[in-house]
């Protein structure tokens, strides 16, 4: 039989939780969220939630929690009172979720599980179409679904589809921006040639130039060759009158960037474009262009007046970006059935 000092103490009294107890503290002391009030810890302090004791330690400082216990029904209103507190310029008009099989318009019901390994491994792909009557857009998701929250994805049943039909009530913005060149690392090329759910770098990119005062940072990629913005192709009109867009080897190749490709050949035949070429672009000639642009489903066809301290061509919207993004309009209006679908309402 063994001893008393060789039988190993309960989870809750042993002390490898404490370093880790501590670090959470920190971090929640060096971030400004709101959240649980922070006190001392001492005999008589202890980690509650409603009813039950959690931990307890001396001298350590740590977050007090009170969190009652909901019901399914509980959660969706306070999830409803929560959406309805919220401003914003998106309305989520309905979600279509292969995990319930069915589409739903109330916003608190528009979630994902948490095991889903889209959620916590980021083992998904998405895609956006534009609605162009409805003002809005199609985003949807093709995860490898619910089931655990492994690595390996051998423990979900089955694949899942989501998509959402959003509104966007903002009205359209077709004024010049200023953007900046990117200190955040881009995506290895395997990884940016495709739509995945691994944002995270894009985001710290759009994040990086708010914080500059500018819509949007500019990639390069591993040769010093511009890449793409954070969600959106990039494209230029040379002092040759040349569309000039970066090759696609190592970024994505955009639905709108291509469409764009396509279209501009009208201006050729017009004569306000001499050609078309996709090649690599060094920053030195991007910045010394005509005209700069961003293109993507949400932009659509955006002048850039301004790269980093360089004002690009007269520093007014372009011509020829105007051009395009007129062309790219009535496209979406009236364009061949390979590229719209006809949805009744």
């Amino acid at each position: 039989m063994a001893s008393l000092s060789t039988i190993p103490k309960p989870i809750s009294d042993t002390s490898f939780l404490l370093p880790k107890l501590r670090d959470s503290v920190i971090f929640l002391r060096n971030i400004s969220v709101s959240g649980p009030k922070i006190r001392p810890l001492t005999r008589s302090n202890v980690f509650k939630n409603s009813n039950q004791t959690l931990f307890s330690s001396e001298g350590q400082c740590s977050p007090t929690f009170d969190v009652p216990l909901l019901s399914s029904s509980e959660v969706i209103e306070r999830m409803r009172t929560s959406r309805e507190s919220q401003e914003t310029k998106q309305l989520y008009l309905a979600m279509y979720s292969s995990v319930f099989g069915g589409i739903t318009t109330d916003t608190a019901a528009m979630v994902i599980p948490m095991d889903d390994h889209m959620v916590h491994r980021g083992h998904g792909v998405f895609d956006t179409a534009a609605i162009m009557d409805g003002k809005g857009s199609l985003r949807y998701w093709l995860s490898a679904g619910p089931g655990d929250f492994q690595l390996s994805p051998s423990g979900c049943p089955r694949a899942v589809l989501y998509a959402i039909v959003i509104q966007d009530q903002s009205p359209p913005d077709h004024r010049g921006i200023r953007v900046v060149t990117s200190s955040i690392p881009i995506k290895p090329p395997q990884f940016a040639v495709m739509k995945s759910v691994n944002y995270l770098p894009n985001a710290l990119s759009k994040m990086e130039a708010e914080e500059n005062d500018a819509y949007a940072a500019i990639w390069l990629d591993g040769d010093g060759f511009v890449a793409e913005g954070p969600n959106m192709n990039v494209a230029f009109v040379t002092k040759e009158k040349e569309l000039l867009m970066p090759s696609f080897d190592k970024i994505l190749s955009g639905c709108t960037a291509k469409r764009v490709l396509v279209l501009a050949a009208k201006l050729v035949k017009e004569g306000k474009l001499r050609g078309i070429r996709v090649d690599n672009v060094s920053v030195e000639d991007g910045k010394r262009a005509e005209e700069m642009m961003l293109i993507g489903s949400g932009v659509l066809v955006r002048s850039v007046v301004q790269w980093d301290e360089e004002i690009i061509g007269d520093g007014r919207e372009g011509p020829v970006t105007q051009a395009l993004l007129n062309l790219l309009l009535e496209d979406m209006k009236s364009g061949p059935a390979s590229v719209r679908v006809r949805v009744p309402y």
